[in-house]
């Protein structure tokens, strides 16, 4: 009994030594491998870091169409600079006139011309200002100290040009034609205006109608009224009206009228005791086929109005001459104690062909 319990102490012992040894190997295999495996992260992280920074230098490879690359940065964009002062000014007197207030344009042009005296935009902007107002006198320097510029000054430099030879168009007759405006009567137009400053009288519309009429060339109309300034006796024995028409012969000179023209007062009185305007109709009417006047008969075809006068009709003989004549548009002046008070043209161009004398000495 004791030999067999000896000999199973003895196995039991033997074992655990076994068991032991065999744990031992394992833990070494496992150690064994773990370091094997880590050596081998460790040396692939330390390849991939050394080859990185060559890949990421390589310059990126042109664009294919089709084929989605890596965005490329763009150059950021240059502002623009900002405008000048004397652009703004430029700018701001343009809307200003649009708005009808060329005092104001005016001075911002005079300023942006102190700071650029050789500017042809501000001088082109100062002449059209100035045309707008009718100061054909002061647009026509304005023109030609931008003319004096050459042609360096380019377009503006050309419309100087035109302007000086041909003179300004207005918007109801800017279009090809003779001085560059059109031929074509305007339908019906209102000039609504007030007493100029340091005037007696002031002409407050002028409104133009045509009649159809299968028997004349043109029939027209136009229907003036005439203002005094308020709180003021008139003499009316010293108001004189001057109405000319005016043509073109062969679409290229402008000539006096060689129409038949009358006139008429719509008011009654017309001695303008009141503050009310008295209404003055003068009628323009050409014959078919009608021939040209001598230069007498169409200076005498201008109806000039004496009130007290009834209305008239003035026939300007014909003679012997050819041209076609198409109605341009008139002038209108308006005379108190023989000194000029007021004046209307359409085209406005008219008064730069034909200035309007200061004073007229009584017949």
């Amino acid at each position: 009994m004791r030999i067999l319990l000896s000999r199973a102490a003895h196995a039991d012992k033997n074992f655990s030594i076994a068991l032991g040894l065999l744990l031992i190997l394992a833990a070494a295999e496992i150690l064994s491998a773990s370091f094997y495996y880590i050596s081998r992260t460790r040396a692939t992280n330390a390849l991939v870091q050394s080859v990185a920074p060559a890949v990421i230098a390589r310059p990126p490879a042109p664009a294919t169409p089709g084929v989605i690359g890596p965005a490329v940065s763009q150059p950021a964009a240059v502002p623009s600079p900002a405008p000048s002062l004397v652009d703004r000014l430029v700018k701001e007197a343009a809307e200003l006139r649009d708005r009808g207030d060329t005092t104001n344009a005016l001075a911002r042009l005079h300023e942006a011309l102190e700071r650029d005296p050789k500017n042809a935009g501000v001088l082109e902007e100062m002449a059209k200002t100035y045309e707008s107002m009718q100061l054909f006198d002061r647009s026509n320097e304005t023109w030609r100290k931008l003319q004096e510029l050459g042609p360096s000054a380019g377009a503006a430099y050309e419309l100087a040009d035109r302007r000086l030879r041909l003179g300004a168009p207005t918007p109801a007759t800017a279009a090809p034609g003779v001085a560059g405006g059109s031929l074509e009567p305007a339908a019906s137009r209102n000039d609504v205006g007030g007493i100029p400053e340091g005037s007696t009288f002031g002409i407050t519309e002028v409104k133009t109608t045509e009649t159809p009429d299968p028997d004349t060339e043109t029939n027209l109309m136009l229907r003036i009224g005439i203002k005094k300034q308020p709180h003021t006796t008139i003499d009316h024995t010293k108001v004189k009206i001057q109405v000319f028409f005016y043509d073109t012969v062969d679409d290229k000179d402008i000539k006096l009228t060689d129409a038949d023209v009358n006139y008429e007062w719509l008011t009654p009185k017309h001695d303008w005791t009141d503050t009310n305007p008295e209404i003055l109709s003068v009628s323009y009417l050409r014959s078919k086929n009608k021939a040209i006047s001598s230069e007498a008969a169409l200076s005498a075809a201008a109806a000039a109005v004496k009130v007290g006068q009834k209305g008239r009709t003035v026939k300007a003989s014909s003679s012997a001459g050819g041209g076609e004549r198409r109605y341009l548009g008139y002038r209108v002046l308006v005379y108190y104690n023989d000194k000029l008070q007021a004046v209307q043209a359409e085209p406005a161009r008219l008064l730069q062909f034909f200035p309007p004398s200061e004073s007229i000495s009584s017949p």
